[in-house]
């Protein structure tokens, strides 16, 4: 079972080390604590984003209110296609906490993805070993980044720059799902507003708020022109 579980997740061992790394050099670089703390961060709060987020927000001396809070924005997302995995996860017993706390976005692609039998037991013991290989692999990169930024010297001036070139990766992937640009723009000019009226320590939060408004209302007043469509049309 364990090697066929190797082969399931290959391919994200493949992504996650490289950029389990990438976080560790961030961590150490960028923060002055002890290398041991990039892999346990993997080991109890396991977000890549996240984490990477969460180091980038410390560097510029943010609090940690607004470190908790901008985490949780980023991750929420779980919340919404996790709900999908409750009836698969149903009856996992003391293996379906993990299931949850490990959910990732890859892990999630495979989970949905791959072939099932009708054998319920067996399937959430293949999705336990997935997801624990996963995390494995991800404290694994974080390691061997933070050891090796320990060990040796060199500029890391702009390796700051992958967390922005992730969000960018990932508000393009968003754009052509949702097609639909207004959640763009809104977060821009979110952040515009907060940046302008806002002291520096504050800003990511008053952003969010702001954009989560609009959102809601933007949500509300689509949903009325559905509701009130759908009337007339009966």
């Amino acid at each position: 079972m364990k090697h066929h579980t190797f082969k399931l997740t290959l391919p994200i061992l493949f992504g996650y080390i490289p950029l389990g790394m990438a976080f560790g050099v961030l961590f150490s670089t960028q923060l002055d604590y002890a290398w041991w703390i990039a892999p346990l961060m993997g080991l109890v709060i396991y977000a890549g984003a996240g984490q990477i987020l969460a180091v980038s927000l410390l560097a510029a001396n943010a609090g940690l209110a607004e470190v908790a809070i901008a985490m949780f924005v980023l991750n929420a997302r779980h919340l919404f296609y996790g709900l999908s995995l409750l009836g698969q996860f149903r009856g996992a017993g003391w293996r379906k906490a993990y299931l949850i706390f490990g959910l990732t976005d890859e892990t999630y692609s495979l989970l949905t993805s791959r072939p099932r039998s009708d054998d319920r037991l067996y399937e959430q013991a293949i999705d336990f070993r997935i997801t624990a290989f996963n995390q494995v692999y991800w404290i694994i990169g974080c390691t061997l980044g933070a050891v090796l930024a320990e060990m040796v010297a060199f500029d890391s001036t702009g390796i700051e720059f992958a967390l922005v070139a992730l969000f960018i990766v990932l508000t393009i992937e968003q754009l052509k799902a949702l097609g639909d640009s207004f959640p763009v723009w809104a977060g821009a000019a979110a952040a515009a507003l907060s940046m302008a009226l806002v002291p520096p320590t504050h800003q990511l939060v008053a952003g969010i708020v702001i954009v989560t408004a609009v959102l809601l209302l933007h949500y509300r007043k689509h949903r009325n022109q559905k509701l009130a469509a759908e009337v007339s049309r009966g």
